[in-house]
């Protein structure tokens, strides 16, 4: 089967940490489909913004090749104009404009995926239609969660979506969501995103800290992601000093960038281990006692996954789909968002209490080839439906 994905979450030569899911599930998805997955990487473009250095990420993405290759994958960038802060009115006439751009790309294509709800996913839908494809979009978190609070693409999500073959979710929390904005439940299809496990796998925290030679009785918080407010990262940072009052010698290990950077160095207890390689996280998990993500809004973080996979319980805002998979006390503990009190609980007592990673993997994803093999099958049905329902209009 030949697929080709329109996607904005990938990752990239300026960019090579975005998006490792996508990454995964679509080289997963390609291996199950016979051939490489053909992905159209979507990034904002605003003429001369790389003359000015603004907006920041446009001026930098503007120097991204036309074509490249990634994990195998043929990716060709599809640069999309939009309008800074308050463009999402014409976000969709604009993007579905660029991509009748790659119309030769779409054509060659027996199935068109779009990743990511809005707008891409609906002028990938559009667009479909027009050309006489089957189209399925998948969802990430956010993009139902955050961008379909404002009503344009609340009804631009319930009008194209509805109009797809399949629309792929990877936690029931999205799926309620979109039911509520108007897609079909039957359109609706679950499929979990996976972890590489032979990386990330269950170890015993004592044996990791005696194999490098450090305390194992050091009580360790991880967090992973955007250093930034929408994470909980304020809030994390708040509830820091309530924790060490009951653990004195606790340490909270960052991984990432951004704004509260400079206040999370001058908090007594925190270590800034900035951005990271993604291959550098199984380690930095299996040398954790509990991982930490409060954020105010996500789909299905694919960090808690992979702590589970290690067997690390998690401490996680009760928000999106978290709570599938902190599902019992024995993954974790859940906490309302921006309740830096109750947070700081939850950490101290999971760092005093004890835990088998083998028990706490249970409630870990599946695989990558899983997870692709799942959505090859949304895929294929939807390639399916769409032939029949195409010759059933012909007759």
């Amino acid at each position: 089967m030949r697929i080709t994905a329109v996607a904005r979450v990938f990752p990239n030569r300026l960019e090579p940490l975005e998006g490792p899911f996508n990454r995964q599930q679509f080289r997963a998805l390609g291996a199950h489909a016979g051939e490489p997955v053909r992905v159209l990487h979507a990034v904002p473009h605003l003429p001369f913004a790389s003359l000015f250095g603004r907006p920041a990420r446009a001026a930098l993405l503007a120097g991204l090749p036309d074509e490249d290759v990634v994990d195998g994958m043929p990716v060709t960038t599809l640069r999309h104009g939009y309008v800074p802060r308050f463009g999402l009115p014409v976000a969709l006439p604009l993007f579905e404009r660029a991509l009748l751009g790659h119309e030769s790309a779409l054509r060659r294509a027996d199935v068109i995926l779009g990743s990511w709800a809005f707008p891409d996913g609906c002028a990938s839908v559009r667009v479909a239609h027009r050309l006489g494809k089957a189209c399925v979009v998948k969802v990430h978190g956010s993009d139902v969660n955050v961008v379909a609070a404002h009503p344009t693409a609340a009804r631009a999500i319930a009008r194209d979506l509805a109009r797809a073959e399949a629309v792929v979710v990877m936690a029931k929390s999205l799926a309620r969501s979109l039911e509520a904005l108007g897609v079909p439940g039957d359109r609706l299809a679950l499929v979990p995103n996976g972890i590489d496990r032979a990386r990330f796998f269950p170890r015993d925290l004592r044996e990791v800290r005696q194999v490098r030679g450090e305390d194992a009785d050091l009580p360790v918080a991880l967090f992973v992601g955007r250093l930034e407010p929408q994470k909980g990262l304020g809030d994390l940072l708040d509830a820091w000093p309530l924790v060490r009052a009951r653990h004195p010698r606790a340490a909270l290990r960052l991984v990432g960038a951004g704004p509260l950077e400079a206040r999370a160095k001058a908090t007594a207890g925190v270590e800034v281990l900035g951005a990271q390689p993604h291959d550098a996280i199984p380690t930095l998990m299996h040398g954790a006692s509990v991982f930490v993500l409060p954020s105010w809004a996500e789909g299905m973080p694919n960090v808690v996954l992979e702590a589970l996979a290690c067997g690390r319980p998690v401490v996680a805002s009760r928000v999106g789909g978290i709570p599938d998979a902190v599902c019992s006390d024995r993954a974790g503990t859940l906490v309302p968002p921006k309740d830096p009190s109750a947070l700081a609980e939850a950490i101290a007592s999971r760092l005093n209490a004890p835990f088998d990673p083998r028990e706490v993997a249970r409630f870990g994803p599946p695989s990558w080839d899983e997870s692709g093999r799942m959505l090859f099958d949304v895929l294929e049905a939807a390639r399916t439906a769409h032939g029949g329902a195409h010759h059933a209009a012909s007759s």
